[in-house]
């Protein structure tokens, strides 16, 4: 894995934990933490021996704050589209084929809310603050906020809190859906990676299939959906770790995939 200067990327066997590393300035991104982190997803994309990918933010106090708005003098209507075109780390997220895991530990506000939004699950401390504050500064989101949020909590509240900028706690997150689950400061790290193993213990070519079918069960119509989910769901019949699911479950053992 390559040098990095704002993320740092530590493997856990069939698990990878992505961490942003700016904890002085609440680990917002800038440009730089936009491009290490695709590329380093890129690289876990390839890796065969990664099966699912853990995000979060260094230190206690933030998963990502926002924004780096000091980049934000300057930049022409353009530039900035630039930076959330197709290439956007949102983007690569919302797209990456294997799950991944938001662990959000503290400020998940701005892009950080949009980061978490764009990853698959999301599991927050007790002490994690959500948001989208961009209307404070005569904006609005612009990484996914508004069509995910959307999405998840629904168009009633997400354009409430839209609207008015205001943070929610995390158990208000858990109630709306913005979370999956919510743990003990202490506990948070130890919780999320139980959920990611569990994960990683079933077979990646189903994990990728079973991806695939939920994102656009969201974005297409029922027929669109079901059809689609029937060529994936066939896909798997032509897999090893099928065969091994099968004889495994008739064998009352547990199964070992392989991703063949």
């Amino acid at each position: 894995m390559s040098n990095y200067k704002t993320i740092a990327v530590e493997k856990r066997e069939q698990i990878a934990v992505l961490t942003i590393t700016r904890p002085d300035k609440l680990n917002a991104l800038n440009k730089q933490v936009h491009a290490e982190a695709v590329s380093a997803l890129e690289d876990l994309r390839k890796d065969k021996t990664i099966r699912v990918v853990v995000i979060t933010g260094a230190g206690e106090k933030s998963f990502v704050a926002g924004a780096d708005i000091s980049e934000f003098g300057g930049q022409t209507p353009v530039s900035q589209r630039d930076v959330f075109q197709s290439a956007s780390l949102f983007n690569v997220l919302d797209t990456f084929p294997k799950p991944v895991i938001a662990m959000i530990n503290g400020f998940c506000l701005g892009g950080g809310n949009e980061l978490a939004m764009a990853c698959d699950l999301r599991c927050a401390s007790e002490k994690a603050r959500f948001g989208q504050p961009e209307i404070n500064l005569g904006i609005i989101p612009g990484g996914g906020g508004t069509q995910r949020m959307t999405k998840l909590i629904g168009e009633t509240k997400a354009m409430e809190l839209i609207l008015t900028g205001d943070m929610i706690d995390a158990p208000t997150a858990l109630r709306l859906g913005l979370v999956n689950h919510v743990f003990a400061p202490e506990e948070l790290e130890a919780k999320t990676m139980e959920l990611a193993v569990r994960i990683a213990e079933k077979s990646p070519i189903a994990l990728q299939m079973a991806k695939e079918a939920v994102k656009l069960a969201s974005r297409s119509n029922l027929d669109e959906g079901l059809r689609r989910e029937v060529d994936l769901f066939a896909i798997c019949f032509s897999t090893a770790d099928k065969e091994e699911g099968v004889a495994a479950f008739l064998e009352k053992r547990k199964p070992v995939f392989k991703g063949i």
